[in-house]
């Protein structure tokens, strides 16, 4: 009996776990998603944003939080894992020119964002 019970919680765990897609679970409603290149196009447009702030003079804390917002966009890149490999390189350049823009480098800051607009714009063509 012991055994006719323990394959029908298995028969039954079995079929509650295929009756429905995990991904179709994922969606959120209500959560804005990104297509991949849009999601890239938005970051490349955030770090443009933060070069032209440190080009018009603006204040060191101010170009780190544009920086962060463009940081931040990267994480709505979804595709594959070589795309997300090298998303994550030029966040990394994101990261370090937000540093350097804390301390008070927007010459290596700038350097740093062109190197992650860079990187970005090469993943429009891993997809």
């Amino acid at each position: 009996m012991n055994i006719l019970k323990s394959a029908v919680v298995a028969f039954s765990l079995a079929i509650s776990m295929g009756t429905f897609s995990t991904t179709a679970v994922a969606y959120e409603e209500g959560r804005t998603t990104f297509s991949p290149i849009d999601a890239i196009n938005m970051t490349v447009e955030r770090a443009q944003a933060a070069k032209a702030a440190i080009g018009a003079g603006a204040d060191a804390m101010e170009v780190a939080d544009l920086i962060k917002k463009a940081s931040d966009t990267t994480k709505e890149i979804n595709a594959n894992d070589v795309v997300d490999r090298n998303r994550q390189r030029a966040n990394g350049h994101f990261k370090k020119a937000r540093r350097a823009a804390k301390k008070g480098d927007l010459e290596g800051a700038t350097k740093h964002l062109d190197k992650g607009i860079e990187g970005m714009e090469k993943l429009k063509g891993m997809l």
